[in-house]
């Protein structure tokens, strides 16, 4: 599986005990150095047309501001792990974001919240066909790929909000089955039923979709 996205090192353990002591320089790189994989998030789940009226840039300092004001708060009560906690505030504010730009975006955008697939820069969405595809079915011609990526992006799209977010949890931001079970509140065991029981709607999804473009059915 693909590297998270998010750091989570012996580093980020060491700043986190020095600005627990009072190092202002500890929390200063603590924040530099999440602030790429910040972005990134915002970046890849964050609406596209959304993106089209909002710098990327603005959200991710309201995020980081957000995260110094309560930083103190989260040092005096880790209640998770600390890329997780930061992934909540700006999963929070890409939320908020969306809610208040859908309305000149019109119809097109009319989810309570931002799960569209994100334009990922690396190849999450053609790891994910080779999962759900016989892989004698994903030859390496760029164009065959870039169309069978297109087929599972848009079945994505079809799943239902809870199995959507999963898939795009794992297969997007490459967070392990036990920081979903965190992020969710759920226990390993449920998150894990959960993102399989996602995966196979993805794939009953994906070969209906092969049956109706195929001329077999006709509706």
């Amino acid at each position: 599986m693909a590297k998270s996205i998010w750091p989570n090192d012996d580093q980020t353990q060491t700043l986190l005990d020095a600005a627990r002591l009072g190092s202002e320089d500890a929390v200063n790189r603590l924040l530099e150095k999440h602030r790429a994989p910040v972005r990134r998030l915002v970046q890849m789940r964050l609406d596209r047309k959304v993106q089209r009226r909002v710098d990327v840039s603005d959200v991710v300092q309201d995020v980081m501001i957000e995260a110094s004001g309560r930083l103190q708060k989260y040092l005096d009560d880790p209640v998770m792990a600390f890329h997780l906690w930061l992934r909540q505030i700006a999963w929070d504010r890409i939320i908020d974001t969306y809610r208040r730009h859908r309305g000149s975006a019109k119809r097109s955008m009319d989810r309570e919240q931002p799960m569209s697939v994100p334009a990922s820069p690396d190849h999450s969405t053609m790891e994910l066909a080779v999962q759900l595809c016989d892989p004698g079915l994903t030859p390496a011609a760029a164009a065959t790929q870039r169309e069978i990526a297109g087929k599972v992006e848009a079945v994505i799209e079809m799943l239902g909000d809870q199995d959507r977010e999963i898939i795009l949890m794992r297969h997007y931001e490459h967070l392990s089955n036990l920081e979903i079970a965190e992020v969710l509140k759920l226990n390993p065991p449920a998150a894990s039923m959960r993102y399989l029981r996602a995966l196979r709607r993805l794939r009953e999804l994906l070969e209906q979709q092969e049956v109706d473009t195929s001329g077999e059915s006709s509706g």
